[in-house]
């Protein structure tokens, strides 16, 4: 079975960049493309009883028009749904790509996506949703429930695609982190990309062994990939160096601790893909 790229789409301002992004991805892997839209239970008629104590035909009539109300409701809701897969094929067909598929799911998007992610290449996914305008600071509410769940590489897209050619690797020798090497020695999308591989800490024997095997997994492949050791905060100094030195796309290990150490203090997967102006590659 031919593996796709699963790019989800609300009709928000940040879906023409996941169809931008899911584009780029195809065109560099040959891999077709699935537009997916879910439509949540808060999009779902809601069911309430507004008869009171009317008595006799009007209580009926009432609960006819009731009902008639909803699935018109239901009707335009799912009419919507269409609409936004058909704006998100035309983004995908002007990009270049032919094979081009869309599926209009209704339920829980982490539930739609366990289902379907075994066809799935790579996710892709905005850094916000339909509410992106009133909350520019924060993340979309699907988001990292949509990363804890999966276990396919995702591609979180930045407010507007830019052409790619340097690719920072945010390295910190754990599992995930040597898991998102491997993909990047693996895989046709890193192609004749410039590649970086830095960690954030002291300057040790540690960090620079990790480093140097993290280098030599990629110069097999076929990568002359450069290594940096820098100080600091991940997300603080990470960001400057993609601001300043023009890197198109970051890769890294999501969510290294666990879900109860990260809800506590934070976590440097969610300050990344947060403070990063550019697509962050997440790798479980």
């Amino acid at each position: 079975m031919t593996q796709k790229i699963i790019a989800l789409v609300d009709g928000s301002l940040y879906s023409e960049s996941v169809c931008d992004h899911a584009a780029w991805i195809s065109e560099r892997t040959k891999a077709p493309v699935e537009l997916l839209h879910v439509l949540g239970r808060r999009e779902a008629p809601q069911k309430q009883d507004l008869s009171g104590s009317i008595r006799l035909g009007a209580r009926t009539q009432l609960m006819e028009e009731l009902a008639e109300l909803d699935a018109q409701r239901a009707k335009l809701v799912s009419h919507r749904g269409r609409a936004i897969l058909e704006d998100a094929r035309a983004i995908v067909d002007r990009d270049g790509v032919t094979d081009i598929t869309t599926r209009l799911r209704h339920g829980d998007l982490v539930e739609a996506i366990s289902e379907i992610e075994g066809e799935a290449r790579v996710i892709v996914i905005g850094k916000r949703g339909e509410a992106a305008d009133f909350a520019k600071g924060h993340l979309g509410s699907n988001l990292e429930r949509v990363v804890r769940a999966s276990h396919r590489p995702i591609v979180v897209a930045s407010r507007a695609f830019k052409p790619i050619d340097k690719v920072l690797v945010a390295y910190d020798g754990g599992s995930s982190a040597m898991k998102a090497v491997d993909h990047i020695s693996r895989s046709t999308l890193f192609e004749k990309l410039q590649v970086e591989i830095v960690t954030v800490g002291a300057d040790n024997a540690d960090h620079r062994k990790g480093l140097e095997d993290a280098k030599a997994l990629l110069k097999a492949a076929g990568h002359d990939a450069a290594t940096r050791i820098v100080e600091g905060r991940p997300d603080e100094v990470l960001g400057k160096l993609v601001e300043d030195e023009g890197f198109g796309m970051v890769v890294m290990g999501a969510y290294g601790h666990s879900r109860i150490r990260s809800l506590v203090i934070g976590s440097t997967t969610t300050e990344m893909v947060r403070s990063c102006k550019v697509p962050v590659l997440l790798m479980r």
